[in-house]
C-alpha cells in the first residue's frame, strides 16, 4: 500500500512526511538535521520532526543515525527525549532520508542561558537535578552520552528538561575493552573532559559528569565556564581554575606526543 504524503518546505528543506502532519513551524537545525514542529491531525498531538537528509551518503552518518534511533527507541524515561515515530519510506529503492518524530519540546538549555530569563536557585537546581536523573538512567544502561551541552538539553514552560542527540553515544561495558572508541571525537569542546583531549588510556562515565559540571557553571554564570580556542587553550584554562595536574596523572596519557606537550604545564 503506498503511503500518503505532503510536502513542504522549512528553512530551505523540502520535508516529504506522511499526510496526517501539518507543518507549523521550523524549530532548528544543525550538521544533522533540520527539526520543525508539526501537528498530527490524527490525534491532535504536537510533534518536532526532524529529518536527516541523506542519512546513507557515508558510513559515519549511518552509523550515527543508527545509534540514535537505537538508543532513543529502546530509553524510557521522563528526562530522555521520546522517539513517537519512525516515518516508513515510501519506496526503498529511493530509501535517502530518515525523519524521526519526537515529542515536541519549546527550547533548549542554550537559548534559555543566553536570553534575558531570570533563573531562580530554584529553577538551577531543579534543572541539575533532571539532568543528573536522566544521566543516572542513562548510565544505568552502560551507555556514555558523550556529548552532553545546553543545546542538548530541551525544556519546556514547566521547566521540564529531557536529554536528547544520542547520535555520538557509546556502550561502555565496564568488562569490554573500548580502546577502539577512545580517538573518536566526542563532545563539543568546551564541555569536554580533559581525559578525552589528553587521549587517555580509558575513560569512564565519569566525562559526562564534566560536562554536567561545566553546564551548570555556565547556568549561574550566563557564559561558558571552559571556551577553549584549541584543544592546548582549553586544557590551559582547565588548569587555570582547577590547578596543575600531578606527574602520575600524566602516566595515564596515552599519546606519546600529547604527553610530551603536556610537560610544558609543570615547572
Amino acid at each position: 500500500m503506498e503511503r500518503k504524503t505532503t510536502s513542504f518546505l522549512a528553512l530551505g528543506t523540502r520535508f516529504d512526511v506522511e499526510s496526517h502532519y501539518k507543518l507549523m513551524r521550523p524549530v532548528g537545525h544543525g550538521a544533522y538535521g533540520v527539526v520543525c514542529s508539526a501537528k498530527n491531525t490524527k490525534t491532535g498531538a504536537k510533534v518536532a520532526i526532524k529529518k536527516i537528509t541523506k542519512a546513507f551518503s557515508n558510513l559515519t552518518e549511518t552509523k550515527r543515525t543508527l545509534r540514535e534511533i537505537k538508543i532513543l527507541s529502546r530509553f524510557q524515561h521522563e528526562n530522555i527525549l521520546k522517539i513517537v515515530d519512525i516515518m516508513k519510506p515510501s519506496s526503498f529503492d529511493s530509501f535517502e532520508d530518515v525523519y524521526i518524530v519526537s515529542e515536541l519540546m519549546d527550547t533548549d538549555l542554550h537559548q534559555i542561558i543566553n536570553s534575558n530569563q531570570q533563573l531562580s536557585e530554584g529553577h538551577v537546581q531543579y534543572f541539575i537535578y533532571q539532568i543528573l536523573r536522566g544521566l543516572k538512567y542513562i548510565h544505568s544502561a552502560h551507555v556514555l552520552h558523550r556529548d552532553l551541552k545546553p543545546s542538548n538539553l530541551l525544556l519546556n514552560s514547566n521547566c521540564d528538561l529531557k536529554i536528547c542527540d544520542f547520535g555520538l553515544a557509546r556502550v561502555a561495558d565496564p568488562q569490554e575493552n573500548h580502546v577502539g572508541f577512545l580517538t573518536e571525537y566526542v563532545a563539543t569542546r568546551w564541555y569536554r573532559a580533559p581525559e578525552i583531549m589528553l587521549s587517555w588510556k580509558e575513560y569512564t562515565k565519569a566525562i559526562d559528569v564534566w560536562s554536567v559540571g561545566c553546564i551548570f557553571a555556565e547556568i549561574l554564570g550566563r557564559k561558558p565556564i571552559f571556551p577553549g580556542q584549541d584543544y592546548m587553550h582549553q586544557l590551559h584554562l582547565i588548569i587555570k581554575i582547577l590547578g596543575t595536574p600531578s606527574l602520575e596523572d600524566t602516566e595515564y596519557i596515552a599519546n606519546a606526543k600529547v604527553r610530551r606537550e603536556s610537560m610544558c604545564w609543570f615547572p
